[in-house]
């Protein structure tokens, strides 16, 4: 009954239609097909209609953020546009320090041409690297200055402090061409800035009264800032749960005397055993350089002691060497001092010529701690 019923109804329904005005569907005309969803033509490239405005913006964040060279680079060998687009000077101005830090066994003309791009681009940090770079490795010292000069007038503070030491030992010329006050000047910039080593050497400076008139109080402030600042840092990049402070008091060497003067000492002396800070890439590159060309120096010339300096010298004896040893030799204040919490605090004695008929040591006041003497070679 079901079944006529609807049968019945088919019946109605179909004559029903057979009045319409539009034709109705008969069992010999073809099925409508689904409605095709219409896909892109794949001739089209949808990248080539991005705005140049958001590819720059893309690569300036990736060329800020690289923590290698290769990061960048895989990018700019994609296809000719990015290529194009990622050697832009607002690109190249907001690169990284990490983006231009390339090994010296891979220093070649092609490397050269990008930093100089960098540096023309209004890359600060570009302009330290490759003015480091060009003044002790290339030995072009004035094109180096000047690229230094170029950072230092956009208050970039290692290149401050780098120019510091250049005129603290009138590198570059000849041992009259040192410049005590403007070492002391540039100094005095670099530390208004916040820069560590800067900061070091002014101290020190102000209590040796080296270019600057004595004040030891004063100097001894700009120390303990300087320690202040470098415990801050490492409490700020530390990652790892390693204790690093200790709050015994370290042994002093057997055959040194401890100064008598008063203040307080540094925070090496209490036991703060302070990590290394993190080597700048200018000043790591200097290292590896001379590390691979050991005979580049010269006869006679000698790196700083201090492993995360890498400066050389640039005519024969520039450096001063620790008074008590004899054996280490540094381009700065800040150097001895950092070397000998680090290093050479354990390993420094005096020499042989230096102790009288009776053994007794004759090396001077300062002979231990972080004011050790730093006499002219």
């Amino acid at each position: 009954l079901t079944l006529t019923y609807y049968a019945n109804k088919q019946s109605s329904f179909l004559s029903f239609l057979s009045f319409l005005p539009f034709p109705t569907m008969s069992s010999d005309m073809p099925f409508p097909s689904k409605r095709q969803k219409t896909s892109p033509d794949k001739t089209s490239d949808f990248f080539e209609s991005l705005p140049d405005d958001l590819l720059l913006s893309i690569l300036c964040k990736l060329s800020a953020t690289a923590s290698s060279p290769s990061d960048f680079i895989n990018v700019l060998v994609t296809c000719k546009r990015l290529n194009s687009l990622g050697l832009h000077s607002l690109v190249l101005s907001k690169a990284s320090h990490k983006t231009f830090s390339v090994k010296p066994q891979n220093w070649c003309d092609s490397v050269h041409r990008f930093l100089k791009h960098c540096a023309d681009a209004g890359n600060i940090e570009a302009c330290y690297t490759l003015g480091m770079i060009r003044f002790y490795c290339l030995q072009n010292r004035g094109s180096g200055a000047s690229l230094m000069a170029k950072a230092a007038m956009n208050s970039h503070a290692p290149a401050l402090y780098s120019l510091a030491v250049i005129q603290f030992n009138g590198s570059g010329g000849t041992k009259n061409d040192k410049d005590l006050r403007a070492g002391v000047a540039l100094c005095a910039r670099a530390a208004f800035l916040g820069h560590i080593d800067a900061l070091r050497e002014l101290g020190h400076c102000l209590q040796d009264g080296y270019g600057v008139k004595q004040n030891v109080a004063e100097g001894r402030r700009f120390l303990l800032q300087a320690n202040a600042r470098e415990l801050a840092a490492v409490l700020s990049g530390s990652s790892n749960k390693r204790p690093w402070v200790t709050w015994n008091l370290p042994v002093p060497h057997p055959r040194l005397r401890l100064g008598t003067g008063t203040g307080c000492p540094l925070l090496s002396d209490y036991g703060c055993n302070v990590p290394a800070s993190e080597t700048h890439p200018a000043s790591k590159f200097l290292s590896e350089w001379f590390e691979i060309r050991s005979g580049s120096l010269g006869p006679g010339m000698r790196l700083c002691s201090h492993s995360g300096c890498g400066r050389p010298e640039t005519r024969r004896h520039e450096f001063r060497r620790c008074s008590v040893c004899g054996v280490v030799n540094y381009c700065s204040r800040a150097c001895q001092a950092l070397d000998w919490k680090f290093r050479h605090k354990a390993e420094c004695a005096p020499v042989e010529r230096w102790l009288n008929d009776d053994g007794e040591e004759v090396a001077g006041e300062d002979g231990g701690g972080d004011a050790v003497m730093m006499a002219n070679s």
